[in-house]
């Protein structure tokens, strides 16, 4: 008798610790007017292209810069990536928290919003690496403030972006953090070697990453109407 209440009680347990467990684990679907993504996850494969995708703005810019600089030291590239990594990286919070006040209310369609998104980003990206970037942006000299400008200048993509995010299934910080860490990379790197590749190579660069948004957009609407 001692046994059978024993395990009786513990079976009571079990069902209840997975009632807490169940309960504690958040899906946005119980707070009022979030809706859950649904279909698309991203892959680490995907979260890497996307990050390396949304640096290549300010990578063409620093590869620019360095070449008009000719002689570039470490310390004025270690800076100029840490500015425009963190400005890379805050961008896409701000887009995604956007899309989220609006996800509720567009979900019909929030696949076909990630697919515009992306691709309208990866066009214009294709364009601007066809037509080359603003003269002013590579100038030497340049200000703390003057980079921040152009930092911010170079990720609304980001922004746009980051709107799509929010009707997929993804962590925000992981692929902030992502972005940010690429566009340091490629900042830095691309302040260094300006001056040996040119600038030429940083726009085809940026093109080659306009192509990858806009198949990353492809993917996604493919696999949210053929998963239905």
């Amino acid at each position: 008798m001692l046994v059978r209440n024993a395990r009786g009680t513990f079976s009571r347990k079990r069902r209840l610790g997975k009632t807490v467990a169940k309960s504690a684990t958040w899906t946005g679907q119980s707070t009022p007017g979030f809706h859950r993504p649904r279909g698309f996850k991203m892959s680490f494969v995907a979260i890497v292209v996307l990050a390396f995708s949304m640096s290549m703005d300010a990578f063409a810019v620093s590869v620019g810069r360095g070449a008009a600089l000719g002689r570039t030291s470490v310390r004025d590239a270690v800076w100029t990536g840490v500015v425009f990594g963190v400005v890379e990286a805050i961008t896409p919070m701000i887009g995604w928290v956007a899309g989220v006040a609006a996800a509720s209310y567009v979900s019909a369609v929030d696949h076909w919003i990630a697919f515009g998104l992306l691709a309208a980003v990866g066009t214009n990206m294709v364009y601007s690496a066809s037509k080359g970037g603003p003269e002013d942006e590579t100038k030497p000299g340049m200000s703390f403030v003057v980079l921040v400008a152009t930092a911010i200048g170079t990720s609304l993509d980001a922004m746009a972006v980051g709107v799509s995010l929010a009707f997929l299934q993804v962590n925000i910080l992981v692929i902030a953090a992502a972005i940010g860490a690429a566009t340091f990379l490629l900042s830095s790197g691309g302040m260094l070697v300006g001056r040996l590749i040119g600038e030429r190579f940083g726009r085809i660069a940026e093109g080659v990453a306009g192509v990858a948004l806009i198949a990353l957009g492809s993917s996604i609407l493919y696999e949210h109407i053929f998963a239905a």
